[in-house]
């Protein structure tokens, strides 16, 4: 279980810092939720306590597997397939693992498409979702603001 005060990510969401820990009732049943602030979105999440080891939730990576991470955007694009749609689809996957490792994998990917070709509508949403992903754990790690975490980003590619 996590306290107030623990930084952690939250797959698909990113990284937060625990406010606090609330119980509600929820159709007649107590349960326990922590209150995670979202520092790039500005915005409070209620995630539950019970299960969320289940769903990815973990602390922060250090500022040395942070350095990991960042190389990944500085290696050789990975071949994807050529049609948008799987393509997507495959980039999801990767999101969903909740892996810094992958979510850089995926943003390296598409920054270099969207260089050579415009991405679709579909996947610079996703570009975004992963870009902030990424973001909200360097903002917390490095103590940077959203700018100076996407300079660096984009720095690497």
């Amino acid at each position: 279980m996590y306290t107030v005060g623990d930084k952690i990510a939250y797959p698909m969401h990113g990284a937060g810092i625990i406010e606090g820990i609330e119980e509600k009732k929820i159709l007649g049943e107590n349960h326990r939720y922590y209150l995670l602030r979202v520092p790039y979105a500005d915005m409070q999440i209620m995630l539950p306590v019970d299960g969320s080891d289940n769903i990815g939730v973990r602390l922060i990576i250090s500022d040395a597997e942070l350095s990991e991470i960042l190389e990944v955007l500085k290696q050789e694009s990975t071949p994807m397939p050529s049609n948008w749609n799987r393509r997507n689809r495959e980039n999801m996957e990767r999101l969903k693992t909740g892996d810094l490792k992958e979510v850089s994998a995926v943003i390296r990917n598409l920054v270099r498409i969207d260089r050579e070709k415009r991405l679709s509508a579909g996947e610079r949403k996703l570009l975004t979702n992963a870009k902030n992903i990424l973001i909200s754990e360097i903002m917390l790690v490095k103590d940077i603001t959203f700018a100076e975490a996407d300079e660096l980003i984009c720095s690497m590619i």
